[in-house]
């Protein structure tokens, strides 16, 4: 045996290889076709959450609400889109009052949904690995290697077949169906209210309490008047006196008067 046949063994491995690395760095462009398809699987359902509160507080985008349980909650931020129907009229966060009763409405419609994925794929068995993989050359004369999934069948002349029953050369239709199964959630809220009624108006028969707030006179000068009487200065004794002393004098005169007249006489 010459050095020649003595290499040609592994010449022939290396090009066996390079050919198959050659097929696997073909996969440029895959001619597969896929199809999806969607279809309810059943009955959708809804849930409906209803919250009732009321308005205490506004201020800018910012709004206070009391729940009917009496909890205070907060929503800030609330964007000029968001609307409170009243009325029929649509409001935003700005025309909101304090005292609206306010009722928002949650519908949740949850959908069962069947995503059924068909890969078809039509080519010449170029190599096969069973079960993992097989390299078909397609329509345009690319190769290109597929992996092979579990339950994945082969149809060879009409007859269905697995990756063992493949051979090269053979003419196959290959088909991957999977289906998958999700739940849609679609979420629609409505949020209605109602304004604060005005106040009551007074009644005619309830007589109306004015409180008026007298404002001190300011200070003025008196004028002065003329007394009616003299002012008492003293007291009664020393007229008293006088008329004490006069009497006196007159009695002491009187006297007198006696005593020289008899002797006159």
């Amino acid at each position: 045996m010459n050095a020649k046949q003595a290499l040609s063994p592994v010449l022939h491995r290396l090009v066996v290889a390079g050919a198959m690395f050659l097929a696997i760095s073909l996969t440029t462009h895959a001619q597969v076709q896929t199809t999806t398809t969607t279809a309810q699987s059943g009955a959708a359902t809804k849930a409906v959450r209803v919250e009732r509160g009321e308005i205490v507080h506004v201020s800018g985008n910012n709004v206070v609400v009391r729940a009917e349980d009496g909890t205070l909650r907060d929503f800030n931020n609330v964007p000029d889109s968001a609307t409170v129907t009243v009325d029929g009229k649509q409001l935003n966060v700005h025309q909101l009052k304090v005292g609206m009763k306010v009722e928002r409405q949650t519908i949740t419609t949850s959908t069962p949904k069947r995503i059924t994925t068909v890969k078809t794929v039509t080519g010449t068995v170029w190599h096969v690995t069973p079960p993992n993989s097989v390299i078909l050359t397609l329509a345009d004369g690319t190769n290109q290697q597929f992996k092979i999934p579990k339950g994945t069948t082969f149809n060879v002349n009409g007859q269905p077949t697995d990756a063992f029953g493949l051979k090269k050369g053979m003419k196959v239709d290959a088909q991957q169906v999977t289906e998958e199964s999700e739940i849609q959630v679609a979420q629609e809220v409505k949020t209605t209210g109602v304004m604060p009624p005005p106040p009551p108006a007074p009644d005619p028969d309830v007589p109306v309490l004015v409180l008026v707030v007298a404002q001190p006179a300011a200070p003025t000068m008196a004028a002065e008047t003329a007394p009616t009487a003299l002012p008492k200065t003293a007291s009664d004794l020393p007229l008293i006196g006088l008329l004490g002393a006069l009497l006196l004098a007159l009695g002491v005169g009187l006297r007198m008067i006696r005593t020289y007249g008899v002797v006159s006489q």
